[in-house]
C-alpha cells in the first residue's frame, strides 16, 4: 500500500511540475538562468580546484598519512577515523557538497565503515568562508562584523553536531570493525603514505585525467540541482504556494518572537540559500539580530538544493542520507543558538570596532578582499569554466577511442 501511495506521489508531483513549466515559460527561464549563472561564475571554478586536489591528494596517499596523524583526535571526539580530519578541513575551506563527495570516496576505498561514513558526512559538510564573508556579510548584509558571528556559529555549531553524531549507530557497529589505534608516529606515517602510493602507482597523466573527469561530473550534477531547485522555488511562489507555507511559519516565528516578515525569505532560503539570505538581508521590520539568526540556520540547514546533491553523492555509494537530514536540522538549531549568545559580546558597530577587539585596518582589508575575490569569481569564473569543461570533453573524446 505504501508503495503504491508512493508512486501516485511521485508521479502527480512530477506532472503538476511539467505542468506548471508550460503555465510559467518565462518565469521559469529567468530562474533557470539565474541558477545557471551561479553555477557558471561562482560554483564551478570556486568548486573544482578543491575537488581536483582533493583526489589527487587521495591517489597519492597523502590523506592516509593525515589519517593515521590525527587518529588520536578524530577517534575520541567523534567517533570516526583520522583520514575525517583532511574530509572535515576540506570540507570547511570549500563548502557544500565536497565533504559528502570526499565520504563517499573514501567508503568506497574502504577507509571507513558505513556508520563511519554516516557519522562524518554529517558534520564535514558546511559553508565556505567566501561565501559567507564574501557574498552574505558583505554583499547582502554590507556588514563584515556579521560574518565574523556567521562563521563562528556555522563552524562551532557543526563541531556539536560531530559531537552529537559520534553517539549514532553505535549498536551497530560490532567488535571486529573496530580498528587498531596506532599512537603518533610519523614514520608509520610515512609508510603508509608509501604504500598507499605504491598500489595507486599510475602515470601522473593518468591520475590528473581521472581526478578531473571525475571533478567535472560532480560539478555538472552540481549545476544541475542548482538550476532545478531555483526554478522550483520560482514555481512554488508562482503558484502561491510559498505564501500558504508562509502562514505556517509564521506560526513557528511567533513562538520564538522573530518578525513574521522572516517567514516568506525563510522558505526561499529552505529551497537555496543564497536567494534566500539575499532576501532575509533585505526584509523589512525585521530587527538585525533576528536576520542575522534566520540567515545563520539556513546557511546550516544548506537547503533542498544542497541536500539533493548531497543525497545523490551519498546515494552512489550506498550510504543512508537520513542521518545527514537530521544532522542538518540539529546544525541549523545550533547556529541560529549561537548566533544568540555570540551577537552581544562579538557584533561591535564600526565605532566601537575602531576601539576594542578588532582594530579598524583588519575589518576594511578583510571586506575590500573577500569583495575583491568575488568580483574575480565573476569576472573570470565563466572562462575557467569554459576551459575545464572542454578539457572534459577531451578526455572523454580520447577515452572513448580507446575503449573502441
Amino acid at each position: 500500500m505504501k508503495t503504491k501511495a508512493k508512486t501516485i506521489f511521485l508521479a502527480t508531483a512530477i506532472t503538476l511540475f511539467a505542468l506548471s513549466l508550460i503555465r510559467y515559460p518565462q518565469q521559469s527561464l529567468e530562474a533557470s538562468i539565474r541558477g545557471l549563472n551561479m553555477w557558471w561564475e561562482v560554483v564551478f571554478p570556486s568548486l573544482l580546484p578543491f575537488f581536483i586536489v582533493s583526489e589527487l591528494l587521495i591517489s597519492f596517499g597523502v590523506v592516509r598519512l593525515i589519517g593515521v596523524l590525527l587518529e588520536p583526535l578524530m577517534r575520541p571526539l567523534f567517533r570516526v577515523p583520522g583520514v575525517g580530519g583532511f574530509v572535515w578541513a576540506m570540507g570547511m575551506a570549500s563548502g557544500y557538497p565536497s565533504g559528502a563527495k570526499l565520504t563517499a570516496r573514501l567508503y568506497q576505498e574502504k577507509q571507513i565503515s558505513a556508520v563511519e561514513a554516516e557519522r562524518l558526512a554529517s558534520f564535514t559538510n558546511s559553508s565556505n568562508p567566501l561565501f559567507i564573508f564574501g557574498a552574505v556579510s558583505v554583499g547582502f548584509f554590507n556588514d563584515a562584523n556579521i560574518g565574523i558571528i556567521l562563521a563562528l556559529s556555522h563552524y562551532i555549531g557543526n563541531i556539536c553536531v560531530g559531537i552529537v553524531m559520534r553517539f549514532h549507530g553505535k549498536s551497530q557497529e560490532r567488535p571486529k570493525q573496530k580498528r587498531l589505534n596506532h599512537p603518533f608516529s610519523l614514520p608509520y606515517a610515512f609508510r603508509v603514505l608509501h604504500e598507499t602510493r605504491l598500489k595507486n602507482e599510475q602515470p601522473l597523466g593518468k591520475l590528473l585525467g581521472d581526478a578531473v573527469r571525475s571533478s567535472v561530473q560532480t560539478l555538472l550534477m552540481i549545476g544541475g540541482f542548482i538550476i532545478l531547485f531555483s526554478v522550483v522555488n520560482k514555481l512554488l511562489y508562482m503558484m502561491h504556494i510559498t505564501q500558504h507555507i508562509a502562514v505556517i511559519v509564521q506560526y513557528a516565528l511567533h513562538l520564538f518572537q522573530l518578525s513574521k516578515e522572516l517567514s516568506l525569505p525563510i522558505i526561499s532560503g529552505l529551497f537555496e540559500i543564497t536567494l534566500g539570505s539575499q532576501m532575509i538581508s533585505q526584509a523589512d521590520g525585521a530587527e538585525l539580530l533576528e536576520k542575522t539568526m534566520a540567515t545563520s540556520f539556513i546557511l546550516a540547514f544548506g537547503g533542498f538544493s544542497v541536500q539533493a546533491q548531497v543525497a545523490s553523492i551519498l546515494a552512489e555509494a550506498n550510504i543512508r542520507f537520513k542521518p545527514f537530514f537530521i544532522a542538518r536540522i540539529m546544525h541549523g538549531c545550533f547556529a541560529a543558538c549561537f548566533t544568540y549568545v555570540l551577537w552581544k559580546p562579538l557584533y561591535l558597530h564600526p565605532a566601537a570596532a575602531n576601539a576594542h577587539v578588532i582594530p579598524a585596518f583588519f575589518i576594511g582589508y578583510s571586506q575590500n578582499w573577500m569583495n575583491h575575490y568575488w568580483q574575480l569569481l565573476h569576472q573570470f569564473g565563466p572562462m575557467i569554466t569554459i576551459a575545464f569543461l572542454c578539457l572534459y570533453i577531451w578526455l572523454i573524446t580520447v577515452q572513448w577511442q580507446k575503449g573502441q
